[in-house]
């Protein structure tokens, strides 16, 4: 039988690694490495390597979405200072499952998701919300999904430790950093 096609947001090797072996298990899986919140100079360049480092490994197909931090810091304008899982973050998942189904709808697959709740700190209840609301304006099923369960953070810990990837300390976004050292400007 076909395996139906799903286009997996992917906010980062490390998470990838575990979660696109999982879904490759039922679906025909195709990463779509967007991010345009990470706004720290360098870090989406690093990012992008580590994804393309698994993606050989890996034999994965990937797509590579436009990089667009203007855009991400003029969405979440006014919410810098949320705490981490507020209503930036909020915003940001929206903007970027949103993106997801845009380009799963013009390319014909069958379903979206993403790797962002294998992550601890991440509300899987809200992002499964966001997508399946974001599903319903494109047109194109959202897999909700909860990977950290089945101690799937851990296996995304260790598969990635193998692969020796590089492994960030927060999610891109420059206020989410530890000691906030960057401050970014929006360019007109």
């Amino acid at each position: 039988m076909k395996k139906k096609k799903l286009l997996l947001h992917c906010c980062c090797a490390p998470c990838s690694s575990y979660v696109a072996m999982e879904l490759s298990k039922e679906y025909d899986v195709t990463c779509l490495f967007y991010n345009p919140n990470i706004d720290v100079p360098g870090e989406y360049e690093k990012r992008k390597l580590e994804m393309e480092k698994l993606a050989g490994s890996d034999e994965l197909k990937v797509i590579y979405g436009k990089h667009e931090p203007n855009k991400w810091l003029a969405a979440i304008r006014g919410y810098e200072q949320e705490p981490e899982g507020g209503k930036r973050c909020k915003i940001c998942f929206e903007m970027r499952l949103a993106e997801t189904a845009r380009i799963a709808r013009e390319m014909g697959f069958d379903f979206f998701a993403t790797t962002l709740t294998v992550a601890p700190m991440k509300n899987a209840l809200f992002i499964n919300k966001t997508g399946e609301a974001v599903a319903l304006k494109s047109g194109v099923s959202y897999l909700p999904s909860d990977f950290k369960k089945k101690d799937g953070y851990k296996k995304s810990v260790s598969r990635s430790n193998e692969l020796g990837l590089y492994r960030q300390k927060f999610c891109g976004c420059s206020f989410s950093l530890p000691n906030k050292r960057f401050a970014p400007n929006v360019k007109k």
